[in-house]
């Protein structure tokens, strides 16, 4: 096994995704050879110079089929298992994507004696979580720690970012209705992480063999309600909209109905998301522990194109 200054080589599963990419970004300003694995790769998107000079490469890989996932990885030296999954589509399951493929990284990584493996998980990750999305995480985790004890886990907090689904489908919303409705009252507290602290966070564990068989809870430096990060929404864009509360039986109804849509404007798994604080634990390692300095969101709001 490479010592975590010689690594290489990393292979990014859901490298094309909001996190993966930022994460595929950062490896390879820092002199990486970085394999995007996925399932299009005729599809990724990055600066013509790096994948010329092959420091970006686009491999094909399914994490659900365990060859893939072995070729996507071969010769490398480490892996990131970026792959995250919000919305179910017929055999695109949670458990088929952080249970299974989950398996099919860890599996391979010890098969093919890799020395790194960081696994990307979410903060309230629970295996006995109602929620189907939740309790996959979980079990994800202890599946990856079963077939590969050193894996570091990182569980970040909601991502934002100039790209991100979260802060803006918030002021898309802001944009176009009078009112906006918040799940129960508004009060579930969520500690925002910017994508690219995160992304220096893998780069920074993948460097640090002390991070092995460790896990990190990844937070912003502020720790918001839900209701207080629409008013700073709000407050950026210079709207007025009243703030309509909405019980959480109400949103479970309206999830549900909804499902039966190719792609649901809310998830039965989103609102259960939003019944519990998010944030990071007093008692878990965190970017502090990383040396890395969070960025807050108030920071990066004016780099938005709302």
């Amino acid at each position: 096994m490479a010592a975590g200054s010689n690594i290489s080589c990393v292979t990014v599963f859901g490298g094309s995704g909001f996190l993966g990419a930022e994460i595929v970004r950062r490896l390879s300003v820092d002199g990486l050879v970085t394999r995007v694995a996925t399932r299009h790769p005729e599809n990724t998107t990055f600066p013509e110079r790096y994948i010329q000079a092959g420091g970006i490469q686009p491999v094909y890989a399914d994490v659900r089929d365990e060859t893939s996932v072995a070729l996507a990885m071969e010769g490398c030296d480490s892996v990131i298992n970026a792959v995250g999954l919000y919305i179910e589509k017929g055999s695109e399951t949670f458990a088929a994507v952080h249970e299974l493929g989950a398996l099919n990284i860890a599996h391979q990584a010890a098969e093919l004696d890799i020395d790194r493996l960081v696994h990307i998980s979410g903060i309230g990750a629970d295996l006995y979580s109602g929620s189907s999305y939740v309790g996959a995480r979980g079990k994800g985790e202890l599946l990856v720690r079963d077939a590969f004890s050193p894996a570091t886990i990182l569980r970040p907090s909601v991502l934002f970012g100039p790209s991100d689904k979260f802060l803006n489908t918030l002021a898309k919303i802001t944009d176009y209705s009078p009112l906006f409705p918040l799940f129960g009252r508004g009060e579930t507290m969520l500690q925002p992480v910017y994508v690219a602290d995160v992304a220096e966070a893998a780069l920074k564990v993948l460097r640090n063999p002390g991070s092995q068989g460790k896990t990190y809870e990844l937070g912003g430096p502020r720790v918001y309600s839900y209701r207080a990060l629409v008013e700073l929404i709000l407050s950026h864009t210079g709207r007025r909209r009243l703030l309509l509360p909405v019980p959480f039986t109400v949103w479970t109804s309206l999830a549900t109905a909804a499902s039966i849509l190719p792609n649901p404007p809310v998830t039965r798994s989103q609102v259960a998301l939003m019944k519990f604080d998010n944030v990071v634990a007093k008692s878990e390692l965190s970017l502090d522990d990383l040396s890395v300095k969070p960025t807050a969101v108030e920071d990066i709001l004016p780099h938005y194109e709302f």
